[in-house]
């Protein structure tokens, strides 16, 4: 699908960009260029020693840039087919001290590409979002469900343009730098794992879900929707017992901005909701297409109203057992449980 198109990947160098981009080096050979955009020139040069990046670099290009600098996101857009927006400020705590630097990233850099997308012949533009922007309480969630709004809002503003708008939203990503899973193998080392709430629960999806999402997007999207898949939650308590067993589990309370349970879909978000098969997909409340064609196309059936996709009450569990085994897989080949 991405074979002779152009592709930038805002925030490149994070857990996402270069999983994303490895996937395209491996399956789309014929790719003509990747530029990683992002802020970080030491995470750009530690990247381009890493295979498969060292032996691509013919076809990536490393730009340093920020998402709030419009006139050089315009700038690295010329002749790109393609935008996969990866680049937030996501740590909770952090945002909630330091809102403004938030907002700017998260929600004026989301402008920024947008309008770099509409001024250069862009076709396709997918924007990560997170569990956080469904209801958010803290202002990450906030500035994100903000985010989602500009990007879905977006194909109102395409005029004859072939370009298409969409978003994908999922839970806490295994093994992404900052999450839970790196903190405790770390800690495990010192026989505690401070557990928030022991009630707390979280969606889990791998990298490679993810990006198979991502990709889904690209191929599917008609603009303006927000996808948002079927994973199963873990409890926090059971990731701790997954990984330091022996350990003790003091309840350290939750942080500024947390909530016990993470939706992606909401109730009022029902009314807009179909169900595809592999995943759910919030349609934009003011389409330029029309949703029975669309349903019709992807054999997608409404929700009932007042369904909501709550990682407390999902149908579908990860056991410690399973964490552990996804830890090994996706996380840490030599994990070991203490």
């Amino acid at each position: 699908m991405l074979n002779g198109k152009s592709i930038l990947v805002t925030g490149g160098t994070g857990s996402f960009g270069k999983h994303f981009i490895k996937r395209v080096l491996s399956e789309s050979p014929n790719v003509k260029k990747i530029i990683i955009f992002s802020r970080d020139e030491l995470k750009q040069f530690e990247m381009a020693q890493l295979e498969p990046f060292c032996s691509n670099l013919d076809k990536l290009r490393f730009y340093i840039g920020d998402v709030r600098d419009k006139e050089r996101l315009i700038r690295a857009c010329e002749g790109v087919d393609v935008i996969i927006h990866a680049a937030a400020l996501k740590q909770v705590p952090a945002a909630e001290i330091n809102p403004m630097e938030c907002i700017k990233t998260n929600v004026f850099g989301a402008e920024n590409v947008i309008d770099a997308a509409l001024n250069c012949g862009v076709t396709k533009v997918v924007a990560l979002s997170t569990d956080k922007a469904a209801a958010p309480i803290n202002l990450y969630g906030a500035t994100k469900l903000c985010s989602d709004k500009l990007f879905t809002a977006a194909p109102n503003m395409k005029g004859s343009r072939e370009l298409a708008f969409s978003v994908v939203r999922y839970g806490n990503v295994m093994g992404s730098r900052g999450s839970v899973i790196p903190f405790f193998i770390k800690k495990a080392k010192e026989g505690k794992l401070p557990i928030t709430d022991e009630g707390m629960t979280r969606f889990n999806i791998t990298l490679d879900q993810g990006v198979n999402m991502v990709l889904y997007a690209l191929e599917n999207a008609w603009g303006g929707e927000i996808f948002v898949p079927k994973i199963p939650s873990y409890k926090i308590l059971d990731v701790a017992k997954a990984i330091g067993p022996s350990c003790e589990y003091p309840v350290v309370g939750i942080r500024p901005g947390e909530k016990i349970h993470e939706e992606m879909i909401t109730e009022t978000d029902s009314i807009n909701t179909v169900d595809c098969g592999k995943y759910y997909v919030i349609l934009p409340s003011s389409p330029v297409w029309k949703v029975e064609e669309f349903k019709s196309h992807f054999n997608a059936k409404s929700v009932l109203v007042g369904f909501k996709y709550n990682s407390g009450v999902n149908s579908e569990w990860l056991t410690p057992e399973e964490i552990r085994e996804l830890i090994v897989k996706h996380v840490d080949s030599e994990f070991k449980p203490i």
